[in-house]
């Protein structure tokens, strides 16, 4: 199985990151991925672009190098409310929403707080897919948090990146997967690349989703057009041609 979408990738607009869009969509067209989706990190992760940087990404266009662009955002969650650092004037300009808790950015909370954060992040019409819920920094009520999405129409990510920089995401991200596969919830497989070599690197979160046995028809990023078909039911402005009333899966 080749994955041919890459949901969560970074500029150097994050502050963190290191190569430019350009570089990014070369290096994804390389590895001829049909899709990718720039996803740097709101406001409130130190270094980290301003917002009107989000409102700015219109000017991109819509393809690169024969690769479709996605205009996106990596969201903060703030706190246990489920407060995001964008505002909704710009989360809805947006083609795909991530949101994620980071411990830069949100305060650890125990384990039935951190799961009412994702739930309530997750209830924001805009959010579209909840990034490294696997992160061990962040302990979650896994059968919660995956109803929830299955509830909401919400994709989880499996994270690859976490197997290297989150130390003990594995048999979490293994449980969510299983989990996943049981309410039948779309997976998102992504990078988190930070810098264009990485782009489309996204071999163990693959593996450990087909060890868990999740089918195809869950995992979201298979193709671009299974992306956009999901981003149309979920009235993206961008891609809604009158699919958005209809259920994706």
């Amino acid at each position: 199985m080749r994955i041919l979408a890459d949901l969560h990738v970074h500029t150097l607009a994050s502050g963190h990151a290191y190569s430019t869009i350009g570089e990014i969509a070369a290096a994804a067209a390389a590895k001829q991925l049909e899709l990718v989706a720039i996803t740097d990190h709101g406001p409130a992760m130190p270094g980290g672009p301003h917002e009107y940087y989000f409102g700015n990404l219109r000017v991109l266009p819509a393809e690169i190098g024969g690769v479709t662009i996605l205009r996106g955002a990596e969201v903060n969650i703030l706190d246990e409310h489920g407060r995001l650092d964008l505002p909704e004037a710009y989360l809805k300009q947006l083609d795909i929403v991530l949101v994620g808790l980071h411990n830069v950015c949100t305060e650890l909370l125990c384990r039935e707080r951190n799961t009412r954060a994702l739930i309530r992040a997750m209830q924001n019409r805009h959010v579209d897919i909840v990034v490294h819920p696997g992160n061990p920094d962040f302990p979650i009520v896994l059968e919660e948090v995956v109803c929830a999405a299955k509830q909401l129409g919400k994709a989880l990510e499996i994270n690859n990146s976490s197997f290297f920089v989150r130390q003990g995401s594995s048999d979490i991200c293994l449980e969510i997967a299983h989990l996943a596969k049981q309410h039948d919830v779309l997976i998102s497989i992504s990078s988190d690349a930070h810098y264009a070599a990485d782009v489309g690197k996204l071999e163990r979160a693959l593996a450990l989703v087909l060890q868990a046995g999740v089918p195809e028809k869950n995992i979201l990023n298979l193709n671009a057009e299974r992306v956009k078909r999901f981003l149309a039911s979920r009235g993206k402005v961008r891609f809604a041609r009158g699919e958005a009333e209809h259920e994706f899966l």
